[in-house]
């Protein structure tokens, strides 16, 4: 009969004392190492797809989803992100409309590099994280848009960058020739950016956004 590994895992050994049975060792073995490693699947549903009837995941199960680069956990009722996958900074496709840029090393954009993006998990949770900063060499001769918004962005951010609803975040602005030293940044479930607040005759010179971030 088959004995419990010493490390109390439920890994089932077999004795000399069973009749020989290759297959039948080899296989107890796997039965108890396996859900007990870190299991690679293409995908959520490729997992979802596999780990059904007496092979339904348990609380503790770990998985790497390949497509995503992500380490999730099963914590009994559904799996958890816990980490992933280096994701290297995306740069933002910034709307050029009215002579918005950005910059690696500039006074435009006060020195804040090029405004980028990427996603990470936190906590469990896909996060936007922003680096970087916009700006104008001509903001004192700016009108303001007659929607009351400035459309940062003029191809949407990528599938996994997009929230399933509208992310309103805080955001910094020089307050020289502003009114203001922030403005107001709507991430939206389009994948596009949106910047309120600007106004005729008082446009902050540059608007940063290093240390902003959002959960989507």
């Amino acid at each position: 009969m088959t004995a419990p590994d010493q490390y109390g895992q439920n890994v089932s050994i077999w004795q000399m004392s069973d009749p020989p049975n290759l297959p039948a060792a080899v296989k107890a073995l796997a039965d108890g190492v396996i859900p007990r490693g870190v299991m690679r699947f293409a995908s959520a549903s490729a997992r979802g797809a596999t780990l059904i009837n007496t092979a339904a995941p348990v609380e503790g199960m770990l998985s790497w989803l390949q497509d995503v680069n992500r380490l999730e956990v099963y914590d009994g009722s559904d799996w958890v992100s816990i980490a992933a996958g280096t994701t290297g900074w995306i740069s933002v496709p910034v709307n050029p409309a009215d002579g918005w840029g950005t910059w690696a090393d500039d006074s435009r954009s006060n020195n804040q590099g090029i405004f980028q993006y990427r996603v990470v998990y936190m906590f469990g949770q896909p996060t936007i994280m922003f680096r970087g900063g916009i700006g104008r060499s001509n903001s004192s001769t700016y009108t303001a848009p007659s929607s009351g918004f400035y459309q940062l962005t003029s191809m949407p951010l990528l599938p996994d960058a997009r929230p399933s609803q509208v992310r309103t975040l805080v955001v910094p602005c020089s307050d020289v020739r502003s009114d203001r030293i922030t403005l107001k940044l709507d991430v939206r479930a389009d994948g596009h950016l949106r910047l309120y607040g600007i106004i005729t005759g008082s446009t902050p010179p540059w608007v940063g956004f290093n240390g902003v971030m959002t959960a989507l």
